[in-house]
């Protein structure tokens, strides 16, 4: 009776290598993107809460021109702190009320943020509410995917 025993030879290991080596290159970059998006769900969620601190303030006030600070809507210093993002990256680039609608544009710049895990791509993200979106929120980026 004679045995034969059969294995991969070097090459198939190698063939299989190169497969996984392919496979896990193509993969870190789209996981990199999706690490981002999560990060920037955050900066979304900060973003929201100084829209809606907006909107209570134009319905104080009535009508104002001029992007109030964030003081002045009562979102105080370490109130945006959060793990990927610091206060100092929101901005409130415009801001007004008339008639009872509310329009303003927010920014969140990436870069100013004083943590060290902060996203990468897009640099920027801004959310618009104005009467060319019909005053709904309205969310953009800005330099990157």
């Amino acid at each position: 009776m004679e045995r034969t025993h059969r294995a991969f030879t070097m090459v198939e290991l190698m063939v299989v290598v190169l497969i996984v080596g392919i496979l896990v290159s193509a993969a870190i970059p789209m996981m990199k993107g999706r690490t981002d998006a999560s990060k920037w769900s955050e900066a979304k969620t900060a973003m929201g809460t100084i829209a809606t601190a907006l909107r209570t303030y134009g319905t104080e006030k009535g009508n104002f021109s001029g992007a109030p600070t964030l003081a002045e809507i009562g979102i105080l210093d370490g109130d945006l702190d959060g793990t990927y993002f610091s206060h100092g990256t929101y901005a409130i680039t415009s801001a007004s009320a008339s008639n009872g609608q509310t329009s303003f544009v927010i920014t969140c710049t990436a870069a100013d943020s004083t943590r060290t895990d902060a996203p990468t791509s897009p640099t920027s993200m801004t959310l618009t509410c104005n009467s060319g979106n019909g005053y709904t929120a309205t969310f953009a980026n800005l330099g990157g995917v």
